[in-house]
C-alpha cells in the first residue's frame, strides 16, 4: 500500500526517489538504513560517527553537499552574525552539525542559523540532540552537488517551519539571493553590496567584498616556511 509522505506517493524506484528529493545524486542518497525507513535516531548517530553530515527527509538519510571553500564562507558568516548576536544578547547562532526539526521527519542541517530567544520555550536552549524550533535565518552555502530543485524544497520546508529568511550563498558566483518567507521574489545581492537585516538583525550589516575577500586572502597567502 502507497504512503503519502512529505514529497509525495511513496516511490516506487530510485529514480523516483531521486526526483523527488530534487535531483540529488544517488551517491548522496543513504541506503543504511533503506530508504525511508531511517529516523530520527539514524540521523544522529550517523552525524555523532563523523561518517557524513546528513539530512532526514521523510526516512530518507541524504548527505549534505558540502567542501572547503564552501566551509570558508560559512565559517565567515557565522563569525559574523555570531559577533553581532552574542553582543547584543539577540539569541543563538549555529554551524553545520546543528539540526532542527522543521516538520515532523524532516530533519534540515542550514550550514549557519540564528535562532531568537523568543523561539526557544522559556526562553531557554534545549539539551535534545534535535533542536525542535525553526531557525529565523537559515543560509545554505551551495556546493556543486546542490540542485536548484533541492534548495527550492529546502526552501519550502523552512518557510513552512516558520523560518523568515534563507539565504542561497553562492561562492563561485559570489552572490547571495535572499529569500524572504513574506516577500513575492528573492533578491540578488552582489559583491560590492550590503546586507542589512532590518526585521530578523536590526543594525547588522554584512559586506559582500568583506566577505568573499576571505577567498582571495586564502589564495594569496605567503607560504609559510
Amino acid at each position: 500500500m502507497s504512503v503519502e509522505t512529505e514529497i509525495g506517493i511513496e516511490p516506487e524506484t530510485m529514480q523516483d526517489l531521486i526526483d523527488r528529493l530534487g535531483g540529488v545524486a544517488p551517491a548522496r542518497i543513504l541506503m543504511k538504513p533503506p530508504p525511508g525507513s531511517a529516523t530520527e535516531a539514524d540521523a544522529i548517530a550517523v552525524n555523532e560517527k563523523k561518517r557524513v553530515l546528513c539530512e532526514l527527509v521523510d526516512g530518507v538519510l541524504v548527505e549534505k553537499g558540502m567542501g572547503h571553500v564552501e566551509s570558508i564562507i560559512a565559517g565567515a558568516i557565522h563569525a559574523m552574525i555570531r559577533a553581532f548576536v552574542r553582543s547584543r544578547k539577540l539569541g543563538v547562532t549555529t554551524v553545520a552539525d546543528g539540526p532542527y526539526r522543521v516538520a515532523p521527519g524532516v530533519v534540515l542541517v542550514p550550514d549557519v542559523a540564528f535562532v531568537s530567544w523568543g523561539r526557544y520555550p522559556g526562553g531557554r536552549v534545549g539539551r535534545e540532540a534535535i533542536a525542535d524550533v525553526s531557525p529565523d535565518l537559515a543560509v545554505e552555502v551551495l556546493s556543486a552537488s546542490n540542485t536548484p530543485a533541492e534548495m527550492s524544497r529546502k526552501r519550502r520546508l523552512y518557510f513552512d517551519s516558520g523560518t523568515q529568511s534563507v539565504w542561497m550563498v553562492d561562492p563561485v558566483e559570489r552572490t547571495i539571493v535572499i529569500h524572504e518567507r513574506e516577500a513575492a521574489q528573492p533578491r540578488t545581492y552582489r559583491e560590492t553590496d550590503v546586507i542589512e537585516l532590518r526585521d530578523i538583525l536590526p543594525g547588522f550589516r554584512l559586506s559582500l567584498a568583506e566577505l568573499f575577500g576571505e577567498l582571495d586572502e586564502t589564495r594569496d597567502a605567503p607560504a609559510i616556511s
